[in-house]
């Protein structure tokens, strides 16, 4: 066993769950309890566990049995205690002076945040704070800059496109338009990825905004080239070409006036120019639920036990990311506040056109 200064480490999750985080948190507390003998302090529900003090002492039987299970044993919230502070109404405290208290009740010699954009931006904030900090990088959505891949994107992938191949079956027996809205608030790497892996004939992601008559042309054209149905993947940040051209707050307006998602408006648009019955399917929370993937299991174990070794030389301000098939230390301060979108020159979106399909624009 290898010594380290760093002998008790909290662990939280944050924000959206999403599969492998059970993995990743089995990978951190197994390695560091292996190889360093550090003790674990399991935080419930995310940043508002580390206010609130609800933490225990994770033991061995604790992370037994968890490498395939989806969601998380820790519970997840979306607090952001650094976002318009209030004193708490009993103590007088502030989030940060509460999370700071807390993190030297339990003995915290570092913390290790798992999550995606907003959970890693908080952890650099307590970095910041004076907190030994190491960030992990997770969310379906793949949009944390400086890591090439975070684990649960590659079940999600999976499941969307499963979600694709049955809808195709049902799209071809009743000549239709079929739209199926995947998650991607901010960035499209979800819908790219399983509109091309699922045979997807039109994509809308944010990172391309769509004429809703370039999308009726290809799909016209499709029914008179014999193709009695489509397949239209719309990320959920999807948005057409006027609204890009709207402020921060006209589009949040435009939005909130919607009466359903945006797959239902692609649909009902697509109706009106085309004239052919379109029907939606929103698969929503079944992209971050059940059982990671193998890839998301190896890599969410990959990201634990670098964590571990991260925490014993004392790296602290870092994400554990991966570039090019390598784990690498980024700083958060790099990552915080930002979101990995699609460049419109990645291979991938190239290689989507050269296979005919349709991004609107």
């Amino acid at each position: 066993m290898k010594k380290t200064a760093v002998k008790t480490v909290g662990i939280l999750t944050a924000g959206g769950d999403a599969p492998g985080l059970n993995a990743a948190i089995r990978g951190v507390c197994r390695s560091g309890m292996i190889n360093y003998g550090m003790k674990f302090v399991g935080i419930r529900n995310g940043y508002r566990g580390l206010v609130e003090g609800d933490c225990f002492q994770i033991k061995t039987g604790d992370v037994a049995g968890i490498l395939t299970r989806g969601g998380t044993i820790l519970g997840t919230a979306r607090d952001k205690p650094f976002k318009n502070p209030v004193p708490d109404a009993d103590t007088g405290l502030l989030p940060i002076e509460a999370i700071k208290k807390n993190y030297k009740k339990w003995k915290m010699d570092a913390l290790v945040v798992l999550g995606g954009n907003g959970t890693n931006t908080t952890g650099s904030l307590l970095f910041e704070e004076g907190l030994n900090v190491v960030g992990l990088p997770k969310t379906i959505d793949n949009d944390i800059v400086g890591t090439d891949i975070t684990f649960g994107f590659h079940t999600a992938v999976d499941v969307a496109t499963e979600a694709i191949d049955r809808i195709h079956t049902t799209a071809h027996s009743h000549s239709r338009v079929m739209v199926v809205e995947v998650m991607g608030h901010k960035a499209g790497w979800l819908g790219l990825y399983s509109a091309i892996a699922g045979g997807g004939d039109v994509c809308l992601i944010p990172e391309i905004p769509y004429d809703i008559k370039s999308v009726s042309k290809e799909i016209l054209a499709r029914r008179d080239a014999g193709k009695n149905f489509s397949i239209v993947v719309v990320a959920e940040g999807a948005l057409s070409k006027a609204e890009a051209k709207m402020t921060k707050k006209e589009f949040k307006k435009s939005r909130l006036e919607m009466p359903q998602s945006i797959g239902y408006r692609v649909a009902h648009e697509l109706e009106e120019t085309t004239g052919l019955e379109s029907r939606v399917s929103v698969l929503g929370y079944l992209q971050r639920g059940g059982t990671p993937s193998p890839y998301d299991r190896v890599l969410a174990n990959q990201f634990g036990v670098a964590a571990a070794d991260f925490l014993a030389r004392e790296d602290f301000g870092k994400l554990v990311a991966m570039q090019n098939n390598k784990i690498v230390g980024v700083p958060l301060s790099e990552c915080a506040g930002k979101v990995k979108n699609i460049p419109l020159d990645d291979p991938i979106i190239q290689s989507g056109r050269s296979v005919g399909i349709c991004f609107g624009d």
